[in-house]
């Protein structure tokens, strides 16, 4: 008897591997086939809280994971790309394409999984085309998919005449809500939902479990599966924790509704069983299926609701990175260039208010070593980077159009600013990186150091925000002002630099020390460099 509990439980847990697997495999060789445009399908189609779930379900489907899909509009309302309101379209959408891998399971593949595996591989390793690998990858998973449940259903068989498991059984059908925390903790230990739904079909096909017991154990999957959103929130902004509340309160509520209407939900299934003549899987499949969309239409029309009150839990202005440009739009650029070159130049400003704020924050981060602080940086840093594909854009697109010598001379005022900008992001970035080392490898540095440091800190912001200011207002003044600091800064770095020289040689200071003070004055120098730049553009020189 030991050996066969020992093969059963090799059994189940090797299937288990294989199917998460499997989901892995199918979910990245699809997402690849999609160009991983995953972000951008989810960034363009949230217009409406309509096409949000419409992408929300389109995502999952490829990435075969709710979670997944959670985090990644997690990740896009953390950097400002959608807003919360936006964000629980993509959320509701993806509690319905999270049920497609349960329709799959439902098509009787499992006697050829093994030829699906062989095809798989066939295409993964014979072939050099990147395309024919990833349809090759995403086939091998759904292989190993149906591989792993032969396995699990095999080492399942056996629990229906366990007799410790028909009274658990028996107890989830009288007591639903300890079907749910089942179905909860389970999810939470394999962070899959499909696989506590594939395990579900198994059982119910081999007769282990009766349908009163297996629907609380999916409604249950379902809170599991925002476990993952919770934790990818956490030291996120206000409005990425409001995005995993809503995932959370939108599952726990539909889980309340189905609860409430076990009974009825209970002879639904049944009937639908009866009338489509439903194979055990499927008939799970469509249990699953149909608990979601009818969550997702139940809940649609209070996403209002949802938004407000996501924000009355978790209070506060949130004080997000806006990614995307506010000023640049493509009407002018044929009809004026004058206006094109207007919007271009005030999207150049609020990117350089960013570069002072990601500084200020860098700043705030060497003083206190607190990690909001260069993650805020660090996001700011991301805000520059797409701000400048962006304005780049604009501006290509905008010298293909007549322009008269002087707009032509703006024009290359801008694409020169974009570029010195963008390159302060690069520079602060640096920073922070050589803070990190600073923190992780305990590096102290003595007070005239940190004294120094916060100095030309205060200088080199002061600098920039004079230089953006200068371009805002083609002010030849302020541009003066900035090329006067620049030669102040250089004159600091040299200073400083000789000072901890002095410091080093007199054993005041560390050798690691050094190279961290040393790289860091330095990334501030070049940040200089850029500030005189902009204000040479204003110049005319």
């Amino acid at each position: 008897m030991d050996i066969d509990v020992q093969t059963l439980i090799f059994e189940f847990v090797g299937g288990l591997g294989i199917f998460l697997l499997g989901i892995k495999y199918m979910g990245e060789g699809l997402q690849r086939s999609a160009g991983d445009r995953l972000s951008d399908i989810l960034d363009k189609t949230t217009s409406n809280p309509f096409l949000g779930v419409l992408s929300g379900i389109v995502v999952t489907i490829l990435i075969q994971s709710s979670s997944g899909t959670t985090v990644l509009t997690v990740g896009l309302v953390n950097a400002g790309f959608m807003t919360v309101r936006q964000a629980i379209g993509v959320i509701m959408g993806a509690n319905v394409g999270t049920t497609v891998t349960a329709f799959i399971i439902g098509i009787d593949l499992e006697a050829y999984a093994l030829p699906i595996i062989a095809l798989g591989c066939l295409l993964l390793f014979f072939f050099k085309n990147q395309k024919v690998q990833n349809v090759g990858q995403a086939i091998f998973g759904f292989g190993a998919l149906f591989l792993g449940l032969r396995f699990m259903g095999e080492a399942m068989a056996p629990l229906e005449g366990v007799q410790a498991f028909q009274d658990l059984t028996l107890s989830m059908s009288e007591n639903p809500i300890l079907g749910v925390v089942i179905g909860t903790l389970f999810t939470i230990i394999v962070q899959s939902s499909s696989a506590t739904i594939g395990i579900l079909q198994g059982l119910f096909s081999e007769g282990a479990i009766d349908l009163m017991a297996a629907l609380p154990v999916l409604f249950g999957d379902n809170i599991g599966t925002t476990v993952t959103a919770l934790l990818a929130s956490i030291g996120t902004t206000i409005a990425a924790r409001r995005a995993a509340l809503v995932h959370v309160t939108f599952n726990l509520m539909g889980t309340t509704i189905g609860l409430i209407l076990l009974a009825f939900f209970t002879q639904y299934v049944i009937y639908l069983q009866e009338t489509l003549n439903l194979n055990p899987e499927m008939t799970i499949a469509f249990a699953h299926g149909s608990f979601n969309l009818a969550n997702l239409i139940i809940q649609f029309p209070f996403i209002g609701a949802l938004a407000w009150m996501v924000t009355k839990i978790i209070p506060g202005d949130d004080a997000v990175i806006e990614y995307k440009p506010k000023h640049l739009d493509p009407i002018f650029i044929q009809q004026s260039s004058t206006l094109a070159l207007d919007q271009a130049k005030a999207e150049i400003i609020r990117m350089g208010e960013y570069a002072s704020k990601g500084l200020e924050e860098t700043n705030l981060y060497l003083t206190t070593q607190s990690q909001k602080h260069s993650e805020m940086a660090l996001q700011v840093e991301g805000a520059l980077n797409n701000l400048d594909r962006k304005i780049t854009d604009y501006l290509v697109e905008l010298s293909g159009e007549s322009m008269t010598e002087l707009e032509g001379a703006k024009h290359t005022v801008l694409m020169d600013s974009v570029r010195d900008i963008e390159r302060i992001g690069d520079h602060f970035e640096n920073i922070i990186e050589l803070i990190d080392y600073k923190i992780s490898n305990k590096v102290n540095m003595t007070e005239q150091a940190q004294e120094d440091l916060n100095n030309m800190f205060d200088l080199t912001i002061l600098t920039v925000k004079q230089a953006i200011n200068a371009l805002d207002n083609m002010d030849r003044e302020e541009a003066l002002a900035v090329v006067q600091k620049e030669d102040q800064i250089d004159r600091l770095e040299r200073n400083y630099r000789k000072k901890h020289i002095i410091r080093m040689n007199e054993g005041l200071c560390s050798g690691s020390a050094g190279i961290v003070f040393v790289d860091i004055i330095s990334n501030l120098e070049r940040i200089g460099d850029h500030a005189s730049n902009i204000a040479d553009d204003v110049l005319g020189e």
